[in-house]
């Protein structure tokens, strides 16, 4: 993940380095969800070819910058803080633990059908390089997964609600997976294994810490949601909490996005009322930063890396695979009372992906468990499933024009 704080040390420069650039960009993230809405397309889909199409691999107008590294790497931290701060635990606690189970059950089968999946196309004697990559093709996005729920009014329902929990458990455990078989497989059972856990332990202090003051002193927490606060409080608090953690994270060698989303999902858990700060941090995040990150996935998509045969093949078998495991893992839900068109819906919305699996791609690649394909294919995966599954799923899963009435 690239520094905010290196990141922003340029921001001065590259402003002045590529004004065009940033009247491109930013006269986009305006007018995407107002075109988008006029042609009943997700704004992600258009937000991501906009950059395919103006960055170098085209029409080379717009070129990765630092400052477009900053803003973008902002934008998927706010997404990812989201993502988790959108956790509605009090319908979570109501099902009982037989969603969490259900949850957990298709995240098993996600990872088992990517095992006997990469054994097509990966040498089941390196069992290092299958489990990678069994891994890597096993999380979700669950920063692609809320916006498309948001997009179709979804996010409360029985199937969005789902679509979120498998989500969260398989781009959580996915991740805790990865780095600590990383660490496992350069440092052995060493002390770096203890890192995890710590920022697990920090993670816990601070819910008990935050918890005990918001009992002690309800008035003053009460401030953090009034929409009228001239200070903003709860904008302030929040941004605070995901930097601490994502600070923490960097200093741990832990992934940032990490660190974000469970400081979202923390705040979810403790404030189960969060009043219209939730609107507030969602107007400024995808009103601008996280519109950024979305078109940056565009411009920083190598499209010369394709031209080689074995390399688009090797690309292709990822792809394949990858998607094919989540839509079979959805069809299951038809054995627990969804239609298949709903079994679809979700199977087809966990295949999308985002920048986290090429982030985790590239370590793949630096650490040998990766060819040049199957780097290619994980971002191309990206590139693909980002635009297809939104659409693909706006078909299976209309957008609702009232307010949906919960199904428990």
């Amino acid at each position: 993940m690239i520094e905010l704080l290196a990141a922003a040390e340029d921001v001065s420069h590259e402003v002045a380095a590529t004004p065009i650039a940033l009247v491109v960009v930013a006269a986009a993230a305006f007018l995407i969800p107002l075109l988008a809405r006029r042609i009943n397309t997700p704004a992600v889909v258009l937000e991501i070819l906009f950059g395919l199409a103006v960055g170098p691999a085209i029409l080379g107008w717009v070129e990765p910058t630092e400052l477009f590294a900053f803003l973008a790497e902002f934008g998927l931290l706010l997404l990812m803080f989201l993502s988790g701060f959108e956790i509605d635990f009090d319908r979570l606690e109501r099902q009982g633990a037989g969603q969490l189970l259900m949850g957990l059950s298709m995240v098993g089968l996600i990872f088992a059908l990517a095992w006997f999946g990469t054994g097509f196309f990966v040498s089941t004697s390196d069992s290092g390089q299958q489990l990678f990559i069994s891994l890597l093709i096993s999380a979700a996005a669950i920063g692609l997964v809320i916006p498309v729920l948001r997009d179709t009014g979804r996010t409360s329902t029985r199937v969005g609600q789902l679509a979120i929990l498998v989500a969260v458990l398989a781009e959580v455990l996915s991740l805790i997976g990865i780095v600590l078989f990383l660490a496992i497989r350069e440092n052995g059972l060493s002390v770096d294994l203890l890192k995890l856990p710590a920022l697990f332990v920090a993670i816990g202090s601070v819910l008990f810490a935050i918890k005990r003051a918001a009992w002690w002193f309800p008035e003053r927490f009460e401030r953090l949601f009034d929409p009228h606060d001239p200070q903003e409080l709860g904008i302030r608090a929040s941004l605070a909490l995901m930097f601490v953690f994502v600070g923490l994270s960097i200093a741990l060698g832990i992934e940032a996005i990490l660190g974000a989303f469970l400081a979202g999902t923390i705040f979810a858990f403790v404030f189960r009322y969060r009043g219209g700060l939730e609107e507030q941090l969602s107007g400024m995040a995808f009103g601008f930063f996280i519109p950024i990150f979305f078109i940056t996935v565009g411009v920083e998509f190598p499209l010369g890396d394709l031209a080689d045969t074995e390399v688009l093949v090797e690309a292709l078998s990822l792809i394949g695979v990858a998607i094919a495991i989540k839509v079979l893992a959805g069809l299951v839900l038809v054995l627990r009372g969804f239609s298949l068109r709903q079994a679809l819906s979700v199977g087809v919305l966990l295949a999308g992906q985002l920048s986290v699996i090429i982030a985790l791609a590239d370590i793949g690649l630096d650490s040998g468990l990766l060819t040049l394909g199957q780097r290619a294919g994980a971002i191309l995966l990206v590139a693909v499933s980002a635009v297809l599954t939104p659409v693909t799923f706006r078909i299976l899963a209309p957008p609702l024009r009232t307010a949906p009435v919960p199904v428990e």
